[in-house]
């Protein structure tokens, strides 16, 4: 039976995209640094240097200090910027808080593993209410490992006291979280993301989280109709 649901956040919890979005809409408002340059093209080119969010942030506004002239503005208070703002416009991918208190009424324990920055991220799970229904919270930087290490996977379900074999867990990225569920003997669900091709290793799909009720339901009959080795007693 699978004793316990581990999440990534980033566009598994956290609609990244929209929440972006939303920050750079108040940002070029907010800041009123970018009256040269159009706000469209403003942040339709964060969005394509950001890349999802896998590339540093002080990377993202050097080159576009460099490519739209915003002299004035460092990188340091840009990124200072960000990092303080982004969490006031964080949104939920979909019904987060009633899915996650079906889990927590059906006692099934609850994790969140991410890859980044442990105040940034943790500040972006209070916005969203979400630290007060996971069990554990693991973030890359405050532990030394990030995902798809299968070690940071094994970690979470050790200090939730459960094998890996009882967890699931459910990401967005084949590689960083399906795949690095996979190899760390957990059952992978892939929440399905645009650009992304279907990973060979999720052992289920789901477009929205209120899915996840059903595939749990069905994984855990699957697991009980396989049949048990049979015992050999000696004569």
């Amino acid at each position: 039976m699978i004793k316990a649901v581990c999440f990534d956040l980033d566009n598994t919890l956290l609609d990244r995209d929209k929440s972006l979005h939303s920050f750079l809409e108040d940002q070029y408002a907010r800041l009123n640094m970018f009256h040269h340059v159009e706000k469209d093209l403003y942040m339709n080119r964060f969005i394509e240097l950001d890349d999802r969010g896998y590339v540093w942030k002080d990377t993202v506004y050097e080159t576009l200090i460099r490519e739209f002239d915003l002299r004035g503005h460092t990188v340091e208070e840009l990124l200072s910027d960000y990092l303080l703002h982004f969490q006031h416009h964080c949104i939920p991918l979909g019904p987060v808080e009633e899915v996650l208190r079906e889990l927590r009424a059906r006692e099934i324990f609850i994790g969140i593993i991410t890859n980044g920055f442990h105040q940034f991220q943790s500040d972006n799970l209070k916005a969203l209410s979400i630290h007060l229904y996971a069990h554990t919270i693991l973030i890359s930087e405050s532990v030394g490992m990030r995902k798809p290490d299968k070690r940071i996977f094994q970690s979470i379900a050790g200090k939730m006291g459960v094998q890996v074999e009882e967890c699931a867990f459910v990401g967005d990225h084949p590689i960083n979280d399906v795949k690095g569920a996979k190899d760390a003997g957990m059952t992978s669900i892939w929440l399905r993301g645009d650009g992304y091709s279907v990973p060979d290793h999720a052992d289920a799909i789901i477009d929205q989280l209120p899915e996840l009720k059903g595939v749990l339901r069905k994984l855990d009959v699957e697991r009980q109709e396989q049949p048990r080795p049979h015992s050999c007693e000696s004569i």
